[in-house]
């Protein structure tokens, strides 16, 4: 079965922001088939009476690179810098492209336009947010490129085949030649059933159907999808295959171990359009930036659960990264704040399973690098932390007025982004003496500060056979102090 490791788990904060610092400015090569991709907004209130279908009232007209053109827009967001290498016509249309290109300060023009060719439109008609036609204005002469100048001296090479006839044996095997000699990582968004013919590349990443139609093998649960990268990896000579799964997120099939599953990030999804670009645009920056591949993997769907989110052929920012990172963890740990009866159950359900409980309490007032040590090293004595919280009218009788600086729902949340903390709860009375004795935990934890027989509720816990833990506060971190320092910052 699918190994779930520590690395299949979501980004955290620090690891994206140091991650999007190292992106910045790379040259990632984006190589392969472009387009013209516009957008007609408009607004249906009728049907046509000469046939069945809606009267589109047409008002603004969006026009953007698409295809491999999306991607080097989503690596220029991000912060690196794109070297695009694609096939455009000689008119209007490459016309268009060729200004939009050169309004990207952080993308390289390496498009070539031979005479006599055409460039590829994709028009698609949209009201109320939902797509009511795409039309695709195409020649069935197909474009070749043998090479490009947009692999010199790139740190990632990116190669983006809509099956329009620029990614062809040439340009595979350039683009192979070109990452032998600099290093390069090769990263293959795939069309077809013939991945074979990509060759030796570090990584293809195809989405499910593709994959299906690949194989010829059913891709809905995670064991077909092992069955599936496994066959796909032996038909090739790829390094390793990354499968976008929609919502499901993606899996990650490598020679070297099994298949690693990724879940995807829960958000509201408004237009796919594009999400693959985003996706290899940032599997190859992270790639790039030397990041492992399980790092990369997950980089790919913050992107990508981002970009379904906007209008069109979108691309994502860093700040935009940061910001949905952000809004995750929060999610997270307000999840962590657990009322008493719905706590109870999964307590018993912790023991059911052989976990060892722990329970502390405190006002966690404003939290200070003495907390953190405590709460970690407590989390150290037990497999699941339950941190237990004076209400603010508990902390006003303990503390006076003026106290909590912050309030209950405040002080929770900060102490659910912690790490050692696994659920918090509050109590109002004097002690916490009837959580205890509803909880049962198997240790308790107080500071060093208290002895063993001034702990409220150690003789209960060790009736049951429990353990009293006394943990170190490190000396100097106080919310007494902090405030006093605010009061008198001299």
């Amino acid at each position: 079965m699918a190994e779930r490791s520590p690395e299949t788990r979501p980004l955290d904060l620090g690891t994206l922001q140091t991650l999007l610092d190292r992106v910045r400015d790379l040259k990632i090569a984006c190589v392969g088939d472009l387009m013209l991709d516009r957008y007609v907004y408009g607004e249906v209130s009728r049907i046509s009476p000469e046939a069945p279908i809606p009267v589109l009232r047409a008002g603004q007209t969006v026009a953007m690179p698409g295809g491999v053109g999306n991607v080097a827009r989503n690596v220029a967001a991000l912060g690196g810098r794109a070297r695009l290498g694609a096939v455009a016509g000689d008119d209007a249309a490459g016309q268009d492209l060729g200004r939009l290109i050169a309004d990207e300060s952080r993308i390289e023009d390496f498009v070539v336009r031979p005479a006599g060719a055409s460039t590829v439109i994709k028009t698609r008609f949209v009201a109320a947010g939902q797509q009511l036609l795409r039309l695709d204005d195409e020649s069935d002469q197909r474009q070749t490129l043998d090479d490009s100048d947009a692999f010199s001296t790139a740190s990632a090479i990116l190669l983006s085949d809509y099956a329009k006839g620029v990614v062809g044996d040439g340009l595979i095997a350039a683009a192979l030649t070109a990452a032998r000699a600099s290093g390069a990582a090769v990263v293959v968004d795939p069309k077809g059933r013939d991945f074979a013919r990509y060759g030796a590349v570090d990584v293809i990443k195809p989405n499910a159907s593709e994959l299906a139609g690949a194989t010829g093998l059913p891709v809905e649960t995670d064991a077909e999808v092992e069955a599936a990268l496994t066959a796909l990896l032996a038909a090739t000579t790829a390094k390793a295959i990354v499968v976008t799964r929609a919502g499901k997120g993606m899996s990650l099939a490598r020679r070297d171990g099994p298949v690693q599953h990724f879940p995807g990030r829960a958000r509201e999804v408004f237009d796919v359009s594009g999400a693959g670009d985003t996706g290899l645009a940032a599997l190859g920056l992270a790639l790039a930036a030397g990041s492992t591949l399980e790092t990369a993997v997950q980089f790919a769907i913050l992107a990508s659960g981002v970009v379904v989110g906007k209008a069109g052929t979108a691309v994502v920012t860093p700040a935009e990264l940061i910001d949905a990172e952000m809004s995750q963890h929060a999610h997270a740990a307000h999840a962590k704040v657990t009322p008493l009866d719905e706590l109870a159950a999964e307590v018993e359900g912790w023991k059911r399973q052989g976990l060892k409980v722990g329970f502390t309490n405190g006002c966690f007032d404003i939290l200070h690098r003495g907390h953190v040590a405590y709460l970690a090293q407590a989390r150290g004595w037990c497999d699941r932390l339950i941190v237990a919280l004076n209400t603010d009218d508990s902390v006003r009788r303990l503390k006076g007025e003026g106290r909590p600086v912050n309030d209950l729902d405040s002080r929770a949340v900060v102490l659910g982004g912690l790490s050692s903390v696994d659920r918090v709860t509050s109590f109002d009375d004097p002690t916490p003496i009837a959580l205890i004795e509803r909880l049962r935990p198997d240790v308790l934890i107080k500071g060093a500060d208290y002895t063993r027989e001034g702990v409220v509720g150690g003789d209960a816990v060790e009736s049951w056979g429990g353990v009293v833990r006394l943990a170190t506060f490190s000396d100097g971190y106080s919310t007494t102090r902090t405030i006093e320092k605010m009061k008198d910052p001299a």
